[in-house]
């Protein structure tokens, strides 16, 4: 449902960045239903998450809001360190924040960024998520995490523009692999996303094996048409070991 602007709040509309009379859109995640509103009393939808044009919707695209749906205290611990690569709306980061000591949130998109920045303070967690523009690890070089969470563009090829960027790439799934291991904790893992619906999903899965990680299925959803795996990648002994 398209939100009449003088219902937004003036702390959210302050984050509009359309041409004039733009207004976004307003979806509810499941999954939100303990707390989290914007604490304007105008917003009626339980912890809201705005999507703006040029963003993957989570729910329409089912793999942002499945994920979301498998991070909680079980998987985050509260003195966790979480890095939410290819944040787009921002709803895995949202979900981590809640059980985190700390999430960054990364997107090469600009459009992402400022969507993710609105939805932290419509969640009130805007203090416990810091997000940061820019190409995969870039942004956070020379930092490491208990837990990655990437959700990666699915199909081969070389993107058109950002937006595509979270559906295309011709070296993401080398480069992510690659780069891995220096970002993660002794003890971390990182949790990636894959479609049946992409064809680059393989990659990933070949490349994370060639740079020594041990993957295994942490959960999987079927579709009619898709199915949805997340895999666990932890550094394999041998390489953990190795000098």
């Amino acid at each position: 449902m398209a939100l009449d602007p003088e219902l937004v709040c003036p702390a959210c509309r302050r984050f509009w960045h359309g041409p004039a009379g733009y207004i976004p859109h307003w979806y509810g995640v499941r999954g939100y239903e303990q707390g989290g509103n914007c604490a304007d009393p105008r917003h009626a939808t339980p912890a809201p998450v705005v999507v703006l044009p040029s963003v993957a919707n989570p729910n329409v695209l089912r793999t942002g809001g499945f994920f979301a749906s498998q991070i909680d205290g079980r998987l985050v611990a509260a003195d966790d360190d979480v890095l939410d690569m290819g944040t787009g709306s921002g709803v895995c980061a949202l979900f981590a924040a809640r059980h985190a000591r700390s999430v960054v949130a990364v997107d090469i998109n600009p459009a992402a960024i400022r969507c993710a920045t609105l939805n932290a303070l419509l969640n009130h967690l805007e203090a416990r998520i810091e997000i940061q523009h820019g190409d995969l690890f870039s942004p956070v070089a020379g930092r490491r995490f208990d837990l990655v969470l990437f959700n990666p563009p699915f199909l081969a090829g070389a993107p058109k523009d950002a937006r595509d960027a979270a559906w295309r790439s011709s070296d993401v799934p080398q480069r992510f692999a690659a780069e891995l291991a220096d970002h993660l904790k002794p003890s971390g893992a990182a949790l990636v996303l894959l479609s049946s619906f992409g064809d680059a999903c393989p990659r990933y899965e070949a490349e994370l094996k060639a740079h020594g990680f041990h993957l295994v299925v942490f959960a999987r959803r079927r579709y009619i048409n898709e199915t949805v795996t997340i895999l666990r990648a932890t550094v394999a002994a041998t390489r953990a070991t190795s000098p």
